[in-house]
């Protein structure tokens, strides 16, 4: 009898555990590449408490699970996946309480048109200190996602709204911090003020 009751008390708990949390599903246009994937998620990321962020970008489906005293709306779900550029298409929702709310964004067969584009290039620099500067440089310029620069081959990855910028402007933005790319070379003045472990050999 009293282990009976142990696991009607444990089953107790570990229900409502459960009724706690709501489930999202969200069918997202305009997923393209892993990079893609990451910038939607770092989005979703601030909310707080969220947990099990998936994505499938085949299937273009983002699913995650929040905590039922957050009340998270369909709406802003959508207007979040707006602010990472993308559109969220159909958004639905499983409320701990059993209640499904469904939100209908543009129509699953209207076709969009992409505007996140995912470029690499060279930047030269010496050290963790410049990655550092160089990602800030690349993700202070209004459209871009993300920004990675590798120190072992002096190449950036960025991830930008084609709308909002290009290349060239992340590339610019890059050369004004002292570090030279591929299409813009940094001024003696700001190759000076680098620091001196970050005084890398000057691109042809």
């Amino acid at each position: 009898m009293k282990s009976l009751f142990v696991t009607v008390i444990i089953a107790l708990f570990t229900t409502v555990g459960q009724a706690q949390t709501d489930k999202f599903e969200v069918h997202v246009n305009g997923l393209g590449c892993p990079y893609c994937a990451s910038g939607l998620e770092d989005a979703f990321k601030k909310f707080d408490g969220i947990s099990d962020i998936k994505i499938d970008i085949q299937k273009g489906l983002l699913t995650f699970s929040m905590p039922a005293e957050a009340n998270l709306s369909t709406e802003k779900v959508a207007t979040t996946v707006e602010k990472a550029s993308y559109t969220a298409v159909k958004t639905k929702v499983e409320r701990a309480n059993g209640k499904v709310e469904t939100s209908e964004g543009k129509s699953a067969g209207t076709k969009t048109t992409a505007t996140m584009e995912t470029k690499t290039f060279e930047v030269a620099g010496e050290c963790g200190m410049c990655k550092k500067r160089i990602e800030t440089a690349a993700k202070g310029i209004s459209g871009v996602s993300k920004a990675s620069w590798k120190v072992e081959s002096d190449m950036l990855t960025v991830t930008f709204n084609s709308k909002e910028t290009s290349a060239k402007a992340v590339q610019k933005a890059v050369a004004n911090v002292g570090h030279d790319t591929e299409a813009f070379k940094a001024t003696d003045e700001a190759y000076k003020n680098l620091h001196a472990c970050c005084k890398y050999e000057r691109m042809e």
